[in-house]
């Protein structure tokens, strides 16, 4: 007697996109897209959490990790990991490998900046940080389990 197992879907977007707001913007679109055609549906709570970590890992990729001439990445993998969730995972490629990405002790009310990796930590199961294992640079990560 053999046991037959179901195929694992396994989705995956990946693409390069220019170093600038524009970019990031357009990633944040694409990342959108593409979750809602992998069914988490646009409005959800696992959409809008994982939309806002993917802009926010692109908007620092175009802020801290811009290189003059020089993209970045951005990867969206959806891996199913029980009958019942998934896990989504985004991962932010730029070439600046000096500039690792440190999570804030405080952000104050009237600050600038510095909130963008407290909402990662925040919405995010895990987060992290690798050196760029092709080249010069760096790839920040973050999974959420989509239930």
């Amino acid at each position: 007697m053999t046991a037959t197992q179901s195929p694992v879907t396994v989705h995956q977007f990946t693409m390069r996109f220019s170093s600038t707001p524009r970019g990031a913007r357009l990633a944040r679109r694409m990342c959108e897209h593409c979750l809602d055609a992998w069914d988490v549906p646009y409005d959800s709570e696992a959409h809008d959490a994982v939309t806002l970590v993917a802009a926010e890992l692109c908007a620092n990729a175009v802020q801290h990790g811009h290189v003059a001439g020089r993209d970045f990445r951005l990867r969206l993998t959806v891996t199913p990991t029980t009958a019942a969730t998934r896990t989504v995972r985004i991962e932010v490629t730029d070439t600046r490998g000096e500039s690792v990405p440190r999570l804030p002790t405080t952000a104050t009310a009237d600050a600038e900046g510095g909130r963008g990796l407290l909402l990662v930590e925040a919405l995010a199961d895990r987060w992290g940080c690798a050196p760029r294992p092709d080249g010069p640079g760096k790839t920040v990560w973050a999974e959420y389990t989509v239930g």
